[in-house]
């Protein structure tokens, strides 16, 4: 059990989207709010519970153990005793390492919820020690320039804030402090963190915006936007909300300008996705951020395009965005490769945050239905089953080489030089608990699906809800009141697209099966009927200890096809079960993938495979095998096909995949 200082400091978040902490009353805000993930048990032993299991047994000893052997810590340290001699840029690697530290501490901070762990707690407890000591009188907070402010790192600057639009990241890693911070109080109660990263932050206030003696700079790679909005809903300081509006607002007025940082143009005047798309997903999630808490119509406005203009004509059927290498960007619309795409793992988590918002914003399930594919496909497939190897690129079909690897393999990594993603990864999957539910008024949404007991604060009172399921491998849910306080109110229970017969908003995808879900729920045992309302099964009713809720979604494999003009994607089609997307892999498959033709007409059988890839469903169909002689004549062969789930492809060592599997004789490229 935590101590009664976290429980205080859950109920102070849970509440913080009426008023800050020192009690000003805000005008807006988000007009749904999320259940903190202090308020959500995930149960151990479910599919999300053995995600942050991973997380805590591999994934964050491994990136502590990687700051301290990479030089992470011995930056802080050095920082704390500055020298003339020091060559920083031999020493460390990119002007970004400090945020390695602080992602990994949020993650630690997150999984403390599902795996109470004192030693743990002790332990970010001593980091924090070398962190807080290399912090300068003022507040300033950058270890690439503290170390030796004559000769800093490379990408640092000769002063503050000079390089700040190009490379020094500066205030990137004022973002992912704050971000740490705030999360590490939320769990532990302790304000240890939260201290140093206030300071940075009033450090960054006094001495970067548009008055005269400040820097006239934005970041050049975004996050303070968003983790300043989050510093402002906690402390009720409005100097940090004013800063992150500032940031946004002076985006295309400064000096740099270009579409790879999104500074080509005010952030009101964006309607199109562009340039790196980790920055561009994170500036896009602050925009939603200061839209809700300033409620500016322009930047809804901006941000509603934006966000149309992703799903509708940039966005992967895994949930993952950036198709190019060069600059890790969007491309134009509808350019998304399969063998080259990119969909770098940080960029799929920045939509999971930006969708998470669209729907604070708006309240429409199609926001959680792209969340969920982004969050079972796009990320989970960043980081191998038991937590300890990573991809950076997450490509929709391979041959066992990446050609922008230096060493031309495509294969999980147990790190990187540059190790933005594992890191990310550390501090997101623990935070997925907070994800599941979230309230408006007397309203109780039921976003995902997952095995948990959870304390949700609704209208004057508390529910305390348990959630049982098999989700994704099964369709069925069942919800129990176990406790109620709060007397009468509304559960909105998401009736995910994929059941409704939409693939992803805005027509990118759909389904080609002919094929029609259906689902059911029942209360008490008595099936119950209800118009659907922005994608949600409403029931309002006053709520009994011992009332339960059994939701049953039809889950079938289907057939999916791309809008035509996806160029990458014409004559192909992909298999998905409920919200998983499927892939064909040489371990499975003794021929060679990229000539194996798809019969739609076949019938798809799904098997149980608890022993395989930490227990998946497998789902076989069949097809034809084309093989071209040398004379150029093409034999045909019957062939069945194995699919897996794609976030567990590559644990059985690099070779073919492929996602979208030729449906027409006529393909023979090598994809």
């Amino acid at each position: 059990m935590l101590n009664k200082r976290v429980l205080l400091a859950s109920l102070v978040i849970s509440s913080m989207v009426c008023r800050g902490v020192a009690g000003n009353i805000k005008k807006y805000f988000y007009s749904v709010r999320q259940v903190p993930f202090t308020s959500v048990k995930i149960s151990q032993n479910s599919f999300w519970g053995s995600r942050i299991k991973a997380v805590r047994d591999v994934t964050i000893p491994l990136a502590f153990s990687k700051c301290k052997t990479e030089g992470r810590y011995d930056n802080f340290v050095k920082a704390a005793h500055p020298n003339d001699s020091y060559d920083v840029s031999s020493f460390m690697g990119f002007s970004f390492d400090d945020t390695d530290v602080y992602k990994t501490i949020e993650g630690a901070s997150y999984v403390l919820q599902t795996f109470p762990d004192k030693k743990l707690v002790e332990y970010i407890d001593s980091v924090l020690d070398i962190v807080a000591a290399a912090q300068e009188a003022d507040g300033y907070l950058y270890t690439a320039r503290t170390i030796n402010p004559k000769n800093p790192h490379r990408w640092a600057g000769k002063e503050r804030w000079s390089n700040e639009e190009v490379l020094s990241h500066e205030l990137y890693n004022l973002g992912h402090m704050v971000d740490a911070a705030c999360a590490h109080y939320q769990a532990t109660g302790s304000t240890k963190f939260l201290d140093i990263a206030r300071r940075y932050a009033d450090c960054v206030v006094r001495e970067v915006g548009p008055s005269d003696g400040q820097a006239c700079v934005v970041p050049g790679h975004q996050i303070a936007e968003m983790a300043l909005a989050r510093l402002y809903v906690l402390t009720g300081e409005k100097k940090y909300l004013d800063e992150a509006k500032f940031f946004l607002d002076y985006r295309g007025k400064t000096k740099v300008r270009n579409s790879y940082s999104q500074s080509h143009l005010p952030v009101v005047e964006q309607h199109e996705a562009v340039g790196h798309a980790v920055r561009a997903g994170y500036m896009y999630s602050g925009m939603a951020d200061v839209a809700a808490l300033t409620g500016d119509s322009a930047y809804i406005k901006a941000i509603d395009d934006i966000w149309n203009n992703i799903v509708a004509k940039k966005y992967y059927i895994t949930g993952g965005v950036g198709a190019l290498h060069d600059g890790e960007a969007f491309g134009r619309n509808y350019e998304l490769p399969n063998l080259t795409a990119y969909n770098e793992t940080c960029a799929a988590i920045a939509m999971v945050y930006l969708n998470q918002r669209m729907f604070m914003l708006h309240g429409d399930s199609k926001y959680i239905d792209c969340l969920e594919r982004t969050l079972y496909n796009g990320v989970i497939s960043g980081m191998s089953i038991d937590g300890g190897r990573f991809f950076y690129p997450n490509p929709l079909a391979s041959d066992g080489k990446y050609r922008f690897n230096a060493d031309n393999t495509l294969e999980r990594q147990p790190w990187f030089g540059c190790a933005c993603c594992p890191s990310n990864l550390c501090r997101f999957i623990p935070s997925v608990p907070g994800y599941m539910y979230a309230v408006r008024d007397n309203d109780v949404y039921v976003n995902l699906f997952a095995d948990n007991t959870s304390t949700i604060s609704v209208g004057k009172g508390e529910v305390v809800l348990r959630e049982e399921t098999n989700y994704p491998w099964d369709g069925d849910v069942r919800l129990k009141v176990v406790n109620n306080s709060a007397g009468k109110f509304c559960i909105r229970i998401r009736v995910p697209g994929w059941v409704r017969g939409q693939v992803t908003p805005g027509g990118l995808y759909s389904y080609a099966d002919g094929l029609s879900l259906k689902y059911s729920v029942a209360v008490n045992g008595i099936n119950v009927a209800a118009e659907l309302i922005d994608g949600y099964f409403v029931i309002d009713r006053k709520w009994k200890r011992g009332d339960c809720i059994d939701v049953h979604f039809d889950m079938k494999p289907r057939i999916v096809k791309a809008d035509d003009k996806v160029a990458a994607c014409h004559g192909r089609i992909a298999v998905e079960r409920g919200p998983l997307v499927y892939c064909a892999e040489w371990a499975d498959n003794d021929y060679d993938l990229f000539r194996f033709v798809f019969d739609a007409d076949s019938s798809m059988t799904v098997t149980d495979c608890p022993g395989l890839l930490g227990g998946i469903k497998m789902i076989t169909a069949r097809g034809t095998l084309l093989d071209q002689t040398p004379d150029g004549r093409i034999n045909t062969a019957n062939r069945t096909v194995k699919l897996i789930p794609y976030y567990a492809w590559c644990h059985r060592g690099p070779g073919k995949m492929i996602v979208w599997m030729a449906d027409g004789l006529g393909v023979m490229d090598e994809y």
